[in-house]
C-alpha cells in the first residue's frame, strides 16, 4: 500500500478513529445452548483475549456442526479478510472460526495507532510466537465454552501454521486434529532452502534481474529484512507460472471500510517487521520447530504445495517423518506454490472431512 495514499486517508478518517469503538463479546453469554443446538452462527465481535480486544468471527449453518479455528499467516495476513466469500459453502458442514491475530488486521485496528511504523512502536510493543500462541490457546478456550464444544478442529497455513503447532504442543486436549498447509518448520532452513531454489531457478532461466540480486545477496542468513521480501518477490513469481487453478477471493464487507484498509495496511507492516527483526533479531528466528515441537498427542496432517519455494516440501515432509502422532499424513498437492490455490484449498477441506469421519467412528 502506498504510503502517501496511508496518510491522506489517516487524514481524511482522524474524526472515526477519535470516535470507533466496537462491542467486546465475553464468553459469559454463549452463542450455542449445547454442542447439539442447531442454532444458525453469524457473530462478528470482539473478544478480549490476553488482555486486549482481538477481532473474531464465527460462521456457520448449525451449531452442531465441527467447529474450525483458522490461524492465518503472514503474520498480519488475517483470512477473516476473505472468509464471507471464500468459506461460505464450508460453512454448511463446519462453523468456522476467524480470528486477527494480535498485530494483525482489525485487531490491530482496534489497540494500535493507523501511522507510520516508528522503532519506538517496534520497541515498546510486544509480540512473539509464544505470546500469539498464547492468545490462540485462549481463543480456542473461548470457543468450547461459547459453543459449548468440548474440542475443536484446528487448521493454520505458513505463519500461522508455527503458531498453530505451538498450540497443539502446549494444550493437545483442546482440539482434535491439525491441518498444517504451507507448514514453516525451521527459518533458517526453510529460507536457506528458499535462496537455494531460487537460485537454481533464475540460473536455469537466466533471469538476470533476479539473479543479480541473489548473487549479491549471498546466501542467507541475512540480517537486513528488506533481503527476505525481494526474495519472495521472486519466489512468488516463478510460483505464478505453474498455478493455473488460483482462487477468487472478495473482500468481506468489515473490511471494506477505509479505516479497516488502512488499519490492514499499517497492520501487515507493523507484523513484517516483528517477524524478521530490525538486524534478523524477529520473531521469525525463533522458530526452530524441528528442534522443539516433535511429539504430538493428536494427528497431525500437512498440506504442501509440490511447487512451494518458500516452504519447501523436502523440509516438510522431513519434518512430518521426525514427529510422532497418533495419526499423520502428508499431501503433496501438484501445480500449486506457497499461497492459497484451489488444489490447495480443495485438498484442505478433503482431509478436514476426513478427519470428521474418524472422529465420528471413535
Amino acid at each position: 500500500m502506498n504510503k502517501n495514499w496511508r496518510l491522506l486517508v489517516l487524514l481524511a478518517c482522524s474524526f472515526l478513529y477519535a470516535f470507533a469503538s466496537a462491542d467486546t463479546t465475553s464468553a459469559t453469554n454463549p452463542l450455542c445452548k449445547s454442542a447439539s443446538d442447531t442454532t444458525k452462527l453469524n457473530e462478528k465481535s470482539y473478544v478480549l483475549i490476553g488482555g486486549i480486544k482481538q477481532w473474531i468471527t464465527i460462521k456457520g449453518d448449525s451449531c452442531a456442526n465441527p467447529v474450525v479455528l483458522f490461524v492465518h499467516g503472514g503474520p498480519g495476513n488475517p483470512t477473516s479478510l476473505f472468509s464471507e466469500d471464500l468459506y461460505k459453502e464450508w460453512e454448511h458442514e463446519f462453523t468456522i472460526v476467524q480470528w486477527d491475530q494480535r498485530g494483525a488486521g482489525k485487531t490491530f485496528e482496534a489497540n494500535q495507532k493507523s501511522s507510520e511504523i516508528t522503532p519506538e512502536d517496534l520497541a515498546n510493543t510486544e509480540l512473539s510466537l509464544a505470546l500469539i500462541a498464547t492468545d490462540g490457546i485462549e481463543v480456542a478456550d473461548y470457543l468450547h465454552t461459547t459453543l459449548k464444544k468440548n474440542k475443536i478442529i484446528i487448521t493454520a497455513a505458513s505463519w500461522g501454521s508455527a503458531v498453530g503447532i505451538k498450540m497443539i504442543s502446549k494444550r493437545p486436549d483442546l482440539f482434535y486434529f491439525y491441518v498444517g498447509v504451507s507448514q514453516l518448520v525451521n527459518y533458517e532452513t526453510n529460507l536457506l532452502t528458499s535462496y537455494q531454489l531460487a537460485l537454481n531457478i533464475a540460473q536455469q532461466n537466466h533471469d538476470q534481474n533476479a539473479l543479480e540480486f541473489l548473487q549479491s545477496a549471498g546466501a542467507p542468513p541475512w540480517k537486513n529484512p528488506r533481503n527476505f521480501g525481494k526474495l519472495r518477490k521472486i519466489t512468488r513469481a516463478y510460483e505464478a507460472k505453474v498455478n493455473d487453478q488460483t482462487l477468487s477471493m472478495k473482500t468481506s464487507a468489515e473490511y471494506q471500510t477505509e479505516a479497516a484498509q488502512l488499519a490492514y495496511g499499517f497492520g501487515e507492516d507493523f507484523s513484517f517487521m516483528k517477524f524478521l527483526g530490525m538486524d534478523g533479531d524477529g520473531m521469525a528466528q525463533t522458530i526452530a520447530l524441528d528442534k522443539t515441537d516433535l511429539d504430538f498427542k493428536i494427528p497431525v496432517h500437512l498440506i504442501q504445495g509440490k511447487e512451494d519455494l518458500l516452504t519447501s516440501p523436502d523440509v516438510t515432509e522431513k519434518y512430518l517423518s521426525a514427529i510422532k502422532s497418533p495419526g499423520k499424513s502428508y499431501v503433496l498437492v501438484e501445480k500449486s506454490g506457497h499461497d492459497l490455490s484451489a488444489r490447495i484449498f480443495n485438498a484442505q477441506i478433503t482431509i478436514l472431512r476426513a478427519g470428521v469421519k474418524h472422529i465420528a467412528k471413535h
